[in-house]
């Protein structure tokens, strides 16, 4: 464990949530507190050295600059090691944290610093370019196995697994997916899951899910002999919804995975589980992704729905997260709908699991009415079948009943994604709300034009 990790460790404790560095030991991913403060937060970058740490803390304590929070991300940079966010108590314009910030940039002791702004607004993406610094930080998976893992013994398939999440590191946006030439023990594991799924849908599956995925066999390549390459997938979710695909070496932190979702961005592994049991994956393979996620992405209705949750998790508390990932699990993942009178599946977790595909519509399991306030706080098993699911109407009022959620979060601001510019707008005062509202008066005017038009075509 380095230098930095051993302090981080010793200052802050541990963590739940903690990033793979490529050692045994993790970096933990501190947050000191849930509350929104009024200061700044400053973005600074280390060499991995013994006390540069400790000498940047030393500056601002010696200034009397009180420390609110610090987070920390491994570098995939040549330039730097450590990426570090803290937020202090002074606003941005105090003249002694311009002071502090002015000493550090000329000590040289950070190759970078600057200030990302108030932290009564935390720091999240605001573009789809910031996505690429997000998805190179992975919780695990990827090519790090667990000891229970099928593929652990398996020094080919490790190998194969290293050499497609290398691929992927490579990937930034505006970019084409780098396509995977699968080999024939890989084809021949996905033609089995294939199958065995594509025998349910018809019966299982919502009437979403049944009226896309013949478009993908269409026009995506998907077959029982081929698996189909994330670029093309990606490239017509585009044209459907305005959804894509980004190419990720493993499990992302949830607050990360849920912030994609706000640019309508889903992260998608690019390997496959282990040929010895094609059935069964103890994580997101392609198998998962682009037979239960991949189809409903292309559902405006099912878009909009996923896109809610992620918008909600921009500034979120980790609190707060906690929550949101867990209403992804009881729809995206594991959830239901009710299509007339029936039960049919719609997460992903169940189109992908043939055992569970069946069983989700049973009496088996329970059936309840899909609430936020509720479903939030229960808790869910992840190595077997589910106990209980939540039931969607439709997505449209599974919709309506995530905003209703996501406007009681405590977030100091509402955020808007301007699809056109693929960025996300803070409304945070009066004049970014007037914005809004001009741009809303255009649309309900060429709205009202429309309606004329086809009043008076009616008339004639």
């Amino acid at each position: 464990m380095s230098e930095l990790e051993e302090k981080m460790k010793a200052t802050y404790g541990s963590s739940k949530s903690a990033i793979k560095t490529g050692d045994e030991d993790a970096m933990p991913f501190p947050y000191m507190s849930d509350e929104t403060h009024s200061g700044t937060s400053v973005l600074f970058t280390l060499k991995d050295r013994p006390g540069a740490l400790a000498q940047i803390l030393k500056v601002f304590e010696d200034k009397g600059i009180n420390l609110q929070s610090i987070k920390s991300r491994p570098s995939h940079s040549n330039d730097y090691d450590w990426e570090f966010t803290l937020d202090v108590s002074l606003g941005s314009d105090n003249p002694i944290l311009k002071e502090t910030l002015k000493l550090l940039e000329e000590s040289k002791f950070c190759p970078m610093i600057r200030v990302l702004g108030d932290t009564n607004i935390p720091w999240f993406p605001r573009k789809i370019q910031d996505l690429d610094k997000l998805s190179q930080i992975t919780l695990a998976c990827g090519e790090e196995l667990t000891a229970d893992h099928p593929g652990f013994n398996d020094e080919e398939y490790r190998r194969r697994r290293q050499e497609i999440t290398e691929m992927s590191k490579s990937n930034r946006f505006g970019s084409a997916i780098p396509r995977v030439e699968y080999t024939d023990v890989e084809v021949e594991t996905w033609g089995k899951v294939y199958r065995s799924l594509k025998n349910l849908y018809s019966t299982h599956a919502c009437r979403a899910h049944n009226r896309v995925f013949p478009l993908l066999e269409q026009f995506c390549g998907y077959s029982e002999n081929n698996i189909p390459q994330l670029q093309d997938v990606s490239a017509f979710l585009q044209q459907a919804t305005g959804w894509r695909l980004k190419p990720v070496t493993g499990l992302l932190t949830p607050r990360d995975f849920l912030n994609g979702l706000a640019f309508r961005v889903f992260h998608s592994t690019q390997y496959i589980r282990h040929h010895s049991v094609p059935f069964y994956t103890p994580e997101p393979d392609v198998c998962h992704e682009l037979l239960g996620h991949a189809p409903l992405f292309a559902d405006p209705d099912f878009a909009e729905l996923s896109q809610e949750i992620g918008l909600a998790s921009l500034g979120a508390s980790d609190e707060e997260i906690e929550k949101l990932a867990t209403l992804y699990w009881f729809t995206v993942e594991f959830g239901v709908c009710r299509e007339n009178g029936a039960m049919k599946a719609y997460g992903a977790g169940l189109l992908s699991s043939f055992g569970e595909l069946e069983y989700c519509v049973t009496d088996k399991p329970a059936h309840r009415e899909f609430n936020p306030f509720v479903t939030c706080t229960t808790e869910y098993p992840i190595t077997k079948y589910q106990p209980v699911y939540f039931v969607a109407e439709s997505f449209e009022d599974a919709s309506r009943a995530l905003r209703e959620y996501a406007a009681s979060l405590k977030r100091p601001f509402s955020v808007r994604y301007n699809a056109l510019t693929m960025t996300v707008e803070v409304l945070d005062s009066p004049e970014a709300i007037a914005k809004q509202m001009k741009r809303l008066q255009r649309d309900l005017g060429n709205l009202a034009n429309a309606l004329e038009k086809i009043n008076a075509r009616e008339e004639a």
